[in-house]
């Protein structure tokens, strides 16, 4: 009986040290998201997100805290179509606004990063926003600063449409033809000047090349990219290529990992297809309400879950894209910023913002020390923040 007992400890202990282990470390970190598009998900889908939506998003207060998230950087995003997109920018924010009004216990707005430490000294969610798309200000550089007021801390020079300053990744490698102008013009260095001044991060995910090596041209602070992958890997438009990377690098910027399995994994894309052939003829009737596919790929891959299981990729594939940044321009660089409800699918294991220790147990097992570990989880793009703070 003893022998049996001996060899089941001996067998189970290492597994549940492990399992404690890489909790502890990913608890005690201070763990940031750099994109999260929550708010856009709850007034298209009217949901409070200070009630459990377990089943229906990715995340919401309760569940932040689960996964152990201490800062969440909210996305601001409205598509290039939206008339009045300033307007509908202040919408998103009052909603988080009035969250943080009625749950003061569990979130609190921070502008800076003495603000942002003493949040989570008290236990609660630090809250800031990321305008996603400089078409919202409305070529109008006192919304720029309204919108820092309101407590914007990164603005995305473009979305996947471009503005007449700065052109997107989707318009420079799908249709250059209809760009007046690749890059930024001198009204887009202002932008970025202005935000340099402002203590407003730079995000350069979504941007086209010509528009990226201007910003870092122009900006005299660390950039952020908010939430993208290594093209290297998977060859898309919105992924970096290495001479981005490698200037990301040089600027004592840092690059925050995209979950979605289309930025992910380079052969996604094929099984989709597949996908929406088998579903072609409910998709294109959606298509004809409203072209934005975003919203028809959501409706298919809610309605056939587990068809949609099959077609995510391994956990692994998104740590391979970390390794590649790692090796490329060092661990100083690299954090996380999901994508989580704005995109309609990610790597397996990752199923909501509660699984998010398992990137964690992942680092450890892949050798990286509990140092280099923080730094991935927050410490990266604090140190970034601060840069753009002084």
């Amino acid at each position: 009986m003893y022998q049996k007992l001996s060899l089941f400890l001996l067998l189970v202990l290492p597994i549940f040290i492990s399992a404690q282990s890489y909790k502890k470390l990913h608890f005690k970190s201070i763990v940031v998201d750099t994109h999260n598009d929550l708010l856009t998900k709850a007034i298209d889908d009217n949901l409070a997100i200070d009630t459990d939506l377990t089943g229906v998003t990715h995340s919401d207060i309760d569940r932040f805290k689960k996964g152990g998230v201490d800062v969440q950087l909210f996305s601001v995003w409205c598509d290039g179509l939206k008339e009045n997109p300033y307007a509908w920018a202040n919408r998103e924010m009052d909603t988080l606004d009035a969250v943080a009004i009625r749950n003061p216990d569990k979130i609190k707005k921070v502008g800076n990063p003495e603000e942002l430490l003493k949040a989570i000294k008290e236990n609660k969610l630090a809250a800031m926003f990321g305008v996603e798309g400089g078409h919202m200000i409305e070529n109008n550089l006192d919304n720029l600063d309204l919108f820092y007021t309101r407590g914007v801390r990164y603005m995305t020079l473009t979305w996947n449409n471009s503005t007449d300053w700065a052109s997107s990744a989707w318009d420079e490698t799908t249709k250059p033809a209809t760009l007046k102008q690749a890059g930024l013009t001198d009204f887009g260095k202002q932008v970025v000047q202005r935000m340099n001044k402002l203590g407003m991060m730079i995000d350069l995910s979504h941007v086209g090349e010509k528009t990226f090596f201007d910003a870092m041209d122009v900006t005299v602070k660390p950039v952020i990219v908010s939430h993208s992958c290594v093209y290297q890997l998977c060859p898309v438009p919105r992924n970096l290529k290495d001479e981005q990377i490698k200037a990301i690098g040089s600027n004592g910027g840092v690059i925050h990992l995209n979950f979605y399995s289309g930025f992910v994994d380079s052969s996604y894309n094929r099984r989709t297809d597949i996908f929406n052939n088998i579903h072609k003829a409910e998709r294109d009737s959606m298509l004809k309400v409203n072209p934005e596919s975003y919203y028809a790929d959501v409706f298919l891959f809610n309605k056939y879950p587990e068809e949609v299981k099959s077609l995510r990729p391994p956990l692994s594939m998104l740590l391979d894209h970390l390794d590649y940044i790692v090796k490329l321009i060092g661990v100083d660089h690299v954090g996380l910023g999901s994508d989580f409800d704005g995109i309609n699918s990610a790597p397996q294991q990752l199923d909501d913002v509660t699984n998010l220790p398992l990137i964690t147990k992942e680092l450890m097992k892949r050798g990286y020390t509990k140092k280099e570990i923080r730094k991935i989880l927050g410490e990266n793009f604090l140190r970034v923040f601060r840069l753009n703070s002084i």
